[in-house]
């Protein structure tokens, strides 16, 4: 194992502290920015009502270990382990065939995905995003991450649209409600048949819908992480929340797009990836707990310290992650595919590739007794 020398140490050392001395004014900044815009900080106070959340698979955690057309599973369950969607596509899956099995060939929407879709009046998966290439065009790997989104964002459409709710709910969804994927102004059109959505439950049901978006990184809240705690931001003994101004994400974000907001309406191009507003968040009593970065819907701002009370409730007792919605941690426990599921996709896959080759079979069976990465020896200590 290599070992920085003493000469090369000392290099390394005085170079680095010359760079954050001179680095020291942009410190100054950043604190200047805090106390310029996250300054108002509120308790929180409990309140109880029902959490549910949505997540989806992981494309990394849910990859078979041998298959060479690179199927993804795309799957979408929730905290109480209802599955909402189930699919498997490769990137070189035909496109056209694909958006038929959720919009079928006389205009009936078949999944939630067709029927968001349908909502959007769009009828190929290439019209509701620009990142998905008609079948006549050659396609990015890509394509199937973007897929996976979209799925996503189908299934919570479909459940604030369609679901009967016992009681107000919270919907929390995995990551910022904010989006790039859609074409044009679809995604803004999506928000619409959301925010229509919960009017209805209210008019209706007399049920409070909200949505929020939980994330477990932002580069908002990476950049400023230091300065807020030397401004004393949400250092409090009870949990607190912030708000988290536009102007401070645009310091941060490379795309303006990505941190415009209505708010900013009549100033350049509407806002067409953005359906949240961003708040700091600390559900625990102590100074030193962990803050999180949370998207409330658009038009729920106003809810804020009600929505703020509801997540308390479920993330205080957040296991195995401590004051983190404990509704996201068992929906991202009843995504993942392992053990027995992941064998018995894996079964499934050998066995359709072993029928495609038929007489070469037995090459599929001496290419799975190969060791796919000879590499990886040299860290098992058995090397020369």
């Amino acid at each position: 194992m290599a070992v920085i020398d003493e000469k090369s140490y000392e290099r390394v050392t005085s170079s680095l502290r010359e760079r954050i001395r001179a680095d020291r004014g942009l410190l100054d900044k950043l604190r200047q920015d805090v106390r310029t815009h996250l300054t108002n900080s509120k308790r929180i106070q409990p309140r109880s009502t029902t959490a549910i959340s949505l997540v989806g698979t992981d494309g990394g955690n849910n990859r078979v270990q041998f298959d060479p057309f690179l199927a993804q599973v795309v799957r979408v369950v929730d905290s109480s382990n209802n599955e909402l969607c189930f699919d498997i596509v490769t990137p070189t899956s035909d496109r056209e065939a694909v958006s038929r099995t959720h919009i079928g060939g006389d205009g009936v929407p078949l999944t939630p995905l067709g029927r968001m879709m349908a909502y959007l009046g769009v009828r190929h998966l290439w019209d509701l995003s620009p990142m998905i290439q008609p079948p006549h065009r050659e396609a990015a790997p890509s394509w199937v991450q973007v897929y996976r989104e979209l799925m996503e964002w189908a299934v919570l459409f479909c459940v604030v649209r369609e679901k009967d709710f016992g009681t107000d709910t919270v919907i929390v969804c995995d990551g910022f409600l904010r989006s790039k994927v859609f074409k044009g102004d679809l995604f803004l059109k999506y928000r619409g048949g959301l925010d229509e959505a919960i009017k209805h439950q209210q008019e209706k049901n007399r049920r409070s819908i909200f949505i929020v978006g939980v994330a477990k990184h932002s580069k908002v809240l990476q950049q400023y992480r230091l300065a807020m705690a030397l401004e004393g931001v949400l250092r409090t003994d009870y949990p607190a929340f912030v708000e988290v101004s536009r102007e401070l994400e645009k310091e941060v974000y490379k795309w303006d797009e990505y941190a415009r907001g209505d708010e900013r309406e009549g100033e350049g191009e509407a806002n067409k990836f953005v359906a949240g507003k961003m708040f700091f968040v600390k559900f625990g009593s102590r100074p030193r707990d962990p803050i999180w970065p949370v998207d409330l819907l658009i038009s729920q701002v106003g809810e804020a310290p009600r929505t703020m009370g509801y997540l308390l409730a479920d993330a205080t007792d957040g296991f195995p992650v401590p004051f983190y919605p404990q509704c996201l941690q068992k929906a991202h426990e009843n995504a993942a595919l392992v053990e027995f599921d992941m064998d018995i996709l894996q079964g499934e896959i050998v066995g359709s590739i072993r029928e495609a080759l038929g007489v070469d079979q037995d090459i599929l069976d001496e290419m799975r007794l190969m060791d796919a990465d000879p590499s990886q020896r040299r860290y098992s200590g058995g090397g020369a």
